[in-house]
This record gives C-alpha cells, structure tokens and sequence, in this order.
C-alpha cells in the first residue's frame, strides 16, 4: 500500500508533467507555421478565381493543384488565408504586447515608487479609462482612422497597457518599502538606478505572466476588428475578415469559417492554459 501510494502521484505528476507541455508544442507549431508557411505557400489575397469558388476540402484547383481545406466564395485557397492570418494574428499580438508592456511597465513603477501627486494622477487616470469598455475604445480608435496594422495595433495597446500598469504600480509599492530599496536610498544611489535594479526586475515574472493572456486578448479582439471590417485593408489576410466572408456559406460551405475559427479557437486556449501555469509560478510569491 505504501508503494502504491508513493507511485501513484509520481504517476500523476508525470502525466500532468507532459500535459503542461501541450501549450508550449501548439504555440512552436503556430510560430513554425506564422514563420515558414508564407514562404511555402504563394498567395495573393487579391487575386479571385470564380472558376475554383466553394470547392470543398481536397478538390482539385483549375491550376492543377489541390485545396486541401477547401476555397471561399471568390475562389481563394482557405488553407493559405489560415496560415497567412496565423501570421498576421502572431505579429499584431507581439507589437501590441510589446508597446502596451513598456507603456504600462513605465508608468505603473514611476507610479508605485515615487506615490504623490504622480500616483493619484496616474490612478485616477486608470480610473477613467477602465470606465469605458475595452473593446468600444478600441472600435473607436480603429474606426476613426484609415484601415492598417499601425491603427490595429494603436487602437489595441490603447487599453491593453492599463493591464501592466496596475500589476507594476502593486509591486513597486511592495518593493519601495524593502529593505534593500531603502539600504539603496541611505547609500545615495540614484532614483534611475534604484527602480532598474531593485525595482524592474521583481516585475519581470508578473509581466511575463500576465503578457501571456493579454496576447490571447489582443489576438482575439483583432480577429473581431477585422470581422466588424474595421480592422485590417483588404490587402492583409487576417483570421476575422475570413470567418466574416464565410458566414453566409454556412449552409453550403462551411469550411469557409469553421477552419479558421478552429485555428483561432485553438490558438486562444493554448495561450490561455500557458498563461494559466506562469501566472500560478510568477504570479504568487515572487517577493518572498
């Protein structure tokens, strides 16, 4: 019995070992397919042909070649618009995750460490911007302007960044307190130098985390921007314009939508679960 009850969680452990690694294979392999498939598979999101319109998964193209998930209403191939916009979707969530950090990042440890007037004014400037809904901000600043990806991305860390900011603004009002950080102050060592050295780095490991699931949020408020067909031109190939322009196949060729919305789909609940397990190793005693 004892034997049994030792193995048996080593067993668990091991299975749940190897589960935890899903998310991080789906994520190699959208990564592989975002990074090599352009170069693969030649596509013009331009470029119609009636004669290849709503042919269903595996059909034969007029050209010769093969639709293997099938091709919409004008006649475009769904694979390479599901492998262009895994592209798309990859590279939108980086620049938007990465301006939102540095913004947010900025301004919550300015914000936490040195309180005052700057803390009140900051946090009530939070305040407000949490009042308006996310996504009608955004629709807002998408909507306002000429359809591109510098827009998307504008209108996304518009309101992604606040994210950051609250999660560093907590640590740094944690940190400013500590030993070390005030061992620092008595010693004479510059604000700058106090917050890169004994202040940033603490915030690494909740950041990260937290990057994580607001990269699922921004990926999946970008394939809704481009189905409300205000997010990308139509010269860009983007998840959310292809399920939009497959909803009214949805009888007769279904393929059109469900293929990419799978893909997005899949996407989404990776990034979530991986954010899900740095959030319990980061997100908890990382001042202790």
């Amino acid at each position: 019995m004892a034997t049994l009850a030792v193995t048996r969680p080593l067993a668990v452990r091991r299975v749940g070992g190897w589960l935890g690694k899903i998310p991080y294979v789906v994520l190699a392999i959208y990564a592989l397919v975002a990074a090599i498939g352009p170069l693969v598979i030649d596509y013009n999101p331009i470029r119609t042909s009636l004669d290849d319109r709503l042919l269903k998964p595996g059909s034969h193209l007029s050209t010769g070649g093969t639709a293997w998930l099938g091709t919409d209403g004008l006649g475009r191939d769904v694979l390479a618009q599901v492998v262009y916009g895994a592209r798309t979707s990859i590279l939108i969530g980086i620049a938007t995750v990465v301006v939102s950090c540095v913004v947010g990042v900025t301004i919550g440890t300015v914000a936490g460490y040195f309180r005052g007037w700057l803390d009140t004014f900051l946090a009530r400037g939070i305040d407000i911007l949490l009042a308006f809904p996310a996504i009608l901000l955004t629709i807002v600043i998408a909507g306002a302007f000429e359809r591109s990806v510098p827009v998307v991305v504008i209108a996304l860390a518009a309101t992604a960044w606040i994210s950051f900011a609250r999660v560093t603004r907590s640590v740094s009002l944690s940190l400013r307190e500590r030993a070390w950080v005030d061992a620092a102050r008595v010693l004479g060592v510059r604000r700058t130098s106090i917050l890169l050295r004994h202040v940033v780095p603490f915030t690494i490991g909740p950041v990260v985390a937290l990057a994580t699931l607001e990269f699922a949020l921004v990926v999946l408020a970008e394939a809704g921007l481009s189905f409300l067909g205000i997010g990308l031109p139509p010269s860009a190939v983007s998840w959310g314009q292809t399920i939009a322009n497959g909803k009214q196949y949805l009888d007769s060729a279904w393929w059109i939508s469900a293929l990419p919305g799978i893909a997005l789909s899949l996407l989404i609940v990776n990034i979530g679960i991986l954010g899900d397990q740095l959030t319990a190793r980061y997100g908890r005693g990382h001042l202790n």
